[in-house]
């Protein structure tokens, strides 16, 4: 989980709430207590939990949880994830926020979830992208990892991956994986290099010039990729990428690529329904 949580937290509070929550401070007495229930109205997997402690510990330490699932729980609806008790303001104040996180990762969790079934019995992983919402990167992909996926690299500083345009500019493949090794030589990195390949030909280049520690098909067919596999022959990890839908996904896991990165477990899942109601 991101270490600067609590400074997310503190600033998802200053953006809804700004100089106070008037509808509630209006209405509700300061000292009134109460509490409300987490109801799940969507099958789906939970994720969220261990956020949602911090955003109710970081806006009111009094705030009590009595929790009856888990991150990674599988959930029907009705199901009742937690109760929370204390002051009603807080927990008014919290309701949003708190829900806006646990829905978005659950329903990051649950679709990577359908996708690892999808994929069950072929040895492939489903990977996640960069494609994530900005300040949230490090939440989505815990969400993804709840569901069984397996995160990529989390940002441009743990792995290197070169790609079209890296390749384009860097004059060619040789050039490009000559560059990176010299690099990390030079700066002392531990780096995985990664190369992206759009035909045979790129790579062909790749097996001529080795260097690095995977293989990405851009955009192949799955007849393809069964070639493509072949001719890497386990010298590199392979992962394909690129217009590949929950459809299709299994056709090109059952080609024997290490690895399917998925771009949209975060960048257009449907998060999963619930609601946090008062227990009257």
């Amino acid at each position: 989980m991101t270490d600067n949580l609590d400074e997310l937290i503190r600033l998802w509070f200053a953006e809804d709430i700004g100089d106070g929550d008037h509808t509630t401070l209006s209405c509700i007495p300061a000292d009134a207590m109460g509490k409300s229930q987490l109801i799940i109205k969507e099958d789906g997997v939970l994720a969220g939990v261990e956020v949602a402690k911090r955003i109710f510990r970081a806006f009111d330490p009094a705030l009590r949880m009595t929790q009856y699932l888990h991150d990674g729980d599988r959930v029907k609806v009705g199901d009742i994830a937690f109760i929370v008790e204390g002051r009603i303001q807080s927990l008014l104040q919290t309701e949003r926020l708190m829900l806006n996180i646990m829905q978005r990762m659950s329903g990051i969790a649950t679709r990577t979830a359908e996708y690892v079934k999808r994929l069950e019995g072929t040895g492939t992983r489903v990977l996640d992208t960069r494609k994530t919402t900005p300040g949230l990167r490090l939440l989505e992909k815990e969400a993804v990892k709840i569901g069984g996926g397996v995160n990529h690299r989390i940002g441009l500083f743990d792995m290197i991956l070169l790609k079209d345009n890296h390749i384009d500019f860097a004059g060619g493949i040789p050039q490009a994986i000559s560059r990176a090794r010299d690099y990390c030589r030079a700066k002392g990195k531990d780096l995985k290099i990664e190369i992206e390949v759009r035909n045979f030909d790129e790579i062909r280049q790749v097996l001529e010039t080795g260097g690095v520690d995977r293989v990405m098909f851009d955009n192949f067919t799955p007849e393809d990729t069964r070639k493509a596999v072949e001719m890497i022959a386990g010298r590199f990890e392979t992962e394909s990428s690129g217009g590949i839908t929950f459809d299709t996904i299994r056709d090109y896991a059952l080609c024997g690529v290490d690895f399917i990165s998925v771009g949209a477990l975060t960048h257009s899942v449907k998060s999963l329904d619930m609601s946090f109601k008062a227990v009257k």
